[in-house]
């Protein structure tokens, strides 16, 4: 287990638990294993503590977590007969954008999602999640496919944003992303989304422009990450918790705000340390999600999409 830095106290006392056990299991000590019981009681009850009421910049590093469940899991775990699709017949392929056709509860659909990488290796090759203007490209392809034959598309967010390096923007970044938000609002089939992890930027909004968007009860999703957010405002990264508390980018403000439909709860601890019952919890919401829209026709789908965008920021927090 990766412990993040407000999880230090619990990391000692889960590090003793283990300790103790260890000793245990050499016959060094017939009482120990009741003492590392105590321990353990003890880290259970610091954990819900420590996750009761997070704040902004805490449930940033838990979004940002290197052992929360990825794209390619939800795929594995939600998804049947998954057939991935390559390139964007322009350009190339993007390693930061998962795709392809699948069966979801052994309906056929489309399956669009960023996909970060669980060792570095892996995050190497995905590009962090970052994807490029080919893969907004490739989302368009998938997007006009699921629209022809009338399935729907069900999208995982999980990126920093948009990759901004010199070669994407030569490619034509931003009108890749804009192509794919317009897309977004122009298919006729049911499009639900999901931010797993980080919801980034417009990055984030090229797969997030839905009718029904959920979020994992401690990830995020805002126009700029909270670092990026504190240099521009005080031109200091360090602010950054200040800036997170700004940007109301948590599951709980957005849905106040009206941002997204749904916030689905994650094991004590966060999704982290139960993976597959996130991953349940997930698929569960997309099933709903996907039922609520069953019976609506294409043109009111589109319509459905398009008003639920234009309502949006006008709800207060206040």
């Amino acid at each position: 287990m990766t412990y993040l830095e407000f999880e230090k106290p619990l990391a000692d006392i889960e590090g003793k638990a283990e300790e103790l056990r260890v000793l245990a299991r050499k016959g060094e000590g017939v009482d120990l294993e009741k003492e590392a019981a105590a321990l353990d009681k003890k880290a259970g009850d610091m954990l819900r503590d420590l996750y009761k009421n997070l704040d902004p910049w805490r449930k940033t590093l838990v979004a940002r977590h290197p052992e929360r469940p990825h794209c390619g899991d939800y795929i594995t775990q939600l998804f049947t007969e998954y057939t991935p699709l390559a390139g964007d017949r322009t350009f190339g392929e993007d390693h930061a954008v998962l795709g392809g056709l699948a069966r979801f509860n052994d309906q056929p659909c489309v399956v669009i999602g960023h996909e970060k990488g669980n060792n570095t290796k892996s995050r190497i090759h995905h590009n962090f999640g970052m994807a490029r203007p080919e893969g907004y490209r490739k989302a368009v392809r998938l997007m006009d496919l699921a629209d022809r034959f009338r399935i729907p598309v069900i999208t995982l967010v999980d990126t920093q944003g948009a990759y901004p390096g010199k070669g994407a923007e030569e490619r034509g970044q931003s009108e890749a992303i804009a192509r794919a938000t317009e897309k977004c609002l122009q298919i006729g089939v049911p499009l639900v989304s999901v931010v797993i992890g980080e919801g980034g930027s417009g990055g984030a909004v090229a797969f997030a422009t839905a009718n029904r968007i959920a979020m994992l009860e401690h990830s995020i999703y805002s126009v700029i990450s909270p670092e990026g957010c504190a240099s521009i405002l005080w031109r200091d990264a360090e602010k950054m918790r200040e800036a997170a508390v700004a940007l109301r980018l948590t599951a709980q403000d957005l849905k106040k705000l009206g941002v997204i439909d749904r916030i689905i709860t994650e094991p004590t601890g966060g999704a982290q340390r139960a993976p597959a019952d996130a991953v349940t919890a997930v698929g569960q919401v997309i099933s709903e999600m996907l039922a609520e829209l069953s019976s609506l026709k294409p043109a009111e789908l589109v319509r459905d999409r398009r008003e639920k965008f234009l309502k949006m920021g006008s709800k207060s927090l206040n």
